[in-house]
């Protein structure tokens, strides 16, 4: 396991594409929230929808293929939408040292878009990673498949790529659960995965990462998986670190076939040093003794007694070039190269 002691933030410039209706919900929520230290941009081919995006950045695609309407559920026309404007991209994921996309898979400008926006991300040598989510399953088949091939063409075009299920989002809730707070847990998933990331990058605090620590475990990784716990009270470090171990999220993967993993412990001031080595000890315990470990702290005094450990394993299947996109949950004929 390895840390260091740093006083300063690293000056890393990160940038977060929210593309897609989803997407610019995901980076709203972002914002609201407070997510500090990252320049948002939100990219969509609807401009209705654009116009009501809480980011300062935004990046309106194909208004002459779309003419401002959106992609109208077709991931070739969202493509086609981006590539008009790709010097456009280009020059927006300039400069950056890491690029978070987000998006909803099985849509027209999440799916269609976000791997034209990560090839130039990529290109201009970001370290470029997708968190994105997957339909639920009352969005029917045809969206499904129409994410999963969405997904592997993403894939190609990135270092490290989040799969967030949506339909694993209601076992965090119960049969009572409104839907609307069902796709605000969507949105929270989605900002905890680039928050546990990029804080331990850009908030100062006793322990905190060097860009080239995350870039190690999340460089050329292929797919990712996440989970969250928080807890309070006086076993709160390791129920909060069993929580994000047993997630849901991590749709039965087990993270010991994770080649990296980095775990964010935030909580309070009053944290405790006991805390974060039993909570940082029990998902090293977790993982293979060949997995790189890199983990930080991050204070937020607004959590009181509350911690929260968010577990981002990547590398998972060993091998980037190998799909591992929950192949349970397709068939062999669907998995041919195309969007539907």
């Amino acid at each position: 396991m390895r840390y260091e002691f740093v006083e300063e933030s690293p000056s890393a410039e990160i940038k977060v594409f929210g593309v897609g209706g989803a997407g610019g919900n995901a980076i709203n929520n972002m914002i609201a929230a407070g997510l500090r230290g990252v320049d948002f941009i939100a990219t969509n081919a609807d401009k209705q929808a654009l116009d009501l995006n809480a980011a300062r950045d935004k990046l309106q695609l194909g208004a002459n293929l779309t003419h401002g309407l959106g992609a109208g559920s077709d991931p070739e026309k969202g493509a086609l939408a981006a590539e008009e404007n790709v010097e456009t991209i280009r020059a927006a994921t300039e400069g950056a040292d890491m690029i978070f996309i987000t998006a909803g898979m099985g849509g027209g400008t999440g799916t269609g878009a976000s791997p034209v926006i990560a090839r130039e991300s990529k290109n201009n040598g970001a370290l470029t990673v997708a968190v994105v989510t997957k339909p639920f399953d009352f969005e029917g088949e045809k969206r499904m498949k129409t994410a999963l091939a969405g997904i592997e063409k993403l894939q190609k075009e990135v270092d490290t790529l989040l799969i967030i299920p949506n339909q694993r989002l209601r076992a965090l809730g119960t049969k009572d659960t409104p839907f609307l707070e069902l796709m605000k847990m969507a949105d929270d998933v989605l900002l905890y995965a680039v928050k546990g990331i990029a804080d331990l990058i850009t908030i100062p605090g006793f322990i905190n990462l060097d860009f080239a620590d995350v870039k190690r475990v999340m460089e050329q990784m292929g797919t990712a998986i996440m989970g969250t716990g928080t807890a309070k009270g006086e076993n709160r470090a390791l129920e909060a670190a069993q929580m994000a171990i047993n997630s849901p999220l991590l749709e039965d993967i087990s993270i010991d076939e994770a080649r990296g993993v980095l775990i964010n412990i935030t909580g309070s001031t009053k944290m405790t040093m006991d805390e974060v080595t039993e909570a940082s000890s029990f998902v090293k315990n977790e993982v293979h003794n060949n997995a790189e470990i890199i983990w930080g702290m991050v204070f937020d005094d607004t959590m009181d007694d509350e911690m929260r450990i968010t577990v981002i394993a990547t590398g998972i299947g060993g091998d980037k070039d190998r799909k591992i996109i929950n192949l349970r949950d397709i068939n062999p004929e669907e998995t041919e190269d195309g969007w539907t």
